[in-house]
């Protein structure tokens, strides 16, 4: 179903439905991976689905209903592709009256996904639509809820509130000061978080090289940073420190996008001519995914290649906190 929200049209079904749902991601065509938020009525309907920490439950009870978006772990009671590959799952509460009306008469959640298909612009009205979708798409529709022209109001905010602090991963109408801190418990938490970033920036990678520069000391957990890269690259190979080897390259495959990742370490490196051995120029490409250990010995000079070469770049600081496994995680650009 298409639907009428407080920001643009959205595409619905059952998010319990697994036929529906393979049914959407049909229509929506190529998702990568990326998760479905669902809509539900309140705070006690969306306990049934995710587990609310105090962070979520705060930005509940400040800015729901209404255009925030905030993720949480799942509680895996969904179709299969509702929830993202790290388990997590964004709820909304929408302040546009017709939606609860649905999810009410429903007794379920339905996804509250954009009804766009990838790579077109938000619809903003049923005929932008139907000029964007082909005759294809357009069969797997099976209701039109037409509410004219809506205004052209921005995105929802996202969150994720699975770490100790908020992260935004997208800015919507409400703003939110972005916090670059973040802290993992576990190397998992790290892997997850080099997960969510890389998912952040996944629209950034199909035009543009994407580059992690990996600061830290000996077993801060840069290795497990890029194992985490790894993992939502789907890359089978296990991936381990390219210390002996400066370099390690891997193809990688996902939802039907191929590119390189290649896991580099400068630890060894005793001059900046010696960076000329790593041939980043013939790296830097669109759809590969570069992440360098130790790049504080030079990062200055790293930086400034990727940046001549328009990659998108993400400093990550990780340091070890007094508990054994935490690890304080900056990144920015």
């Amino acid at each position: 179903m298409i639907y009428p929200t407080e920001t643009c049209y959205g595409a619905g079904v059952d998010a319990t439905n697994q036929a529906a749902v393979d049914k959407l991601l049909r229509y929506k065509a190529r998702r990568e991976g990326r998760p479905l938020s669902v809509a539900v009525t309140d705070i006690a309907m969306s306990k049934k689905y995710v587990h609310l920490n105090q962070t979520a439950a705060n930005l509940y009870q400040k800015f729901l209903p209404g255009p925030l978006t905030v993720v949480s772990r799942g509680r895996h009671q969904l179709a299969r592709g509702v929830e993202a590959e790290t388990g997590t799952l964004g709820i909304r509460i929408s302040s546009y009256p017709l939606v609860n009306k649905l999810i009410t008469g429903l007794g379920k959640p339905i996804t509250a996904t954009s009804a766009n298909v990838s790579y077109k612009p938000r619809p903003y009205s049923i005929k932008q639509l139907l000029q964007q979708t082909s005759k294809k798409q357009q069969g797997l529709i099976d209701l039109v809820v037409d509410a004219g022209a809506l205004p052209r109001r921005p995105v929802s905010t996202i969150v994720d509130t699975t770490l100790d602090d908020p992260l935004v991963i997208r800015q919507g109408k409400i703003k939110f000061t972005i916090n670059n801190v973040q802290f993992t418990k576990s190397p998992k938490d790290t892997k997850n978080l080099a997960k969510t970033l890389c998912l952040k920036h996944w629209k950034d990678l199909q035009t543009l090289p994407l580059v992690f520069l990996l600061c830290g000391d000996l077993g801060s957990g840069k290795t497990q940073f890029a194992k985490g890269i790894g993992e939502f690259l789907q890359i089978k190979e296990p991936i381990t420190s390219p210390t002996f080897t400066l370099e390690k390259e891997y193809d990688w495959g996902r939802y039907g996008v191929k590119g390189k990742f290649f896991h580099l370490d400068t630890w060894r490196l005793q001059h900046l001519e010696e960076l000329d051995q790593l041939q980043l120029n013939k790296l830097l490409r669109p759809k590969n995914i570069i992440a360098i250990e130790w790049a504080n010995r030079v990062y200055q000079p790293l930086a400034e290649l990727a940046k001549k070469a328009k990659a998108k770049i993400i400093s990550v600081q990780i340091s070890a906190e007094s508990v054994p496994t935490v690890r304080r995680i900056t990144f920015g650009r």
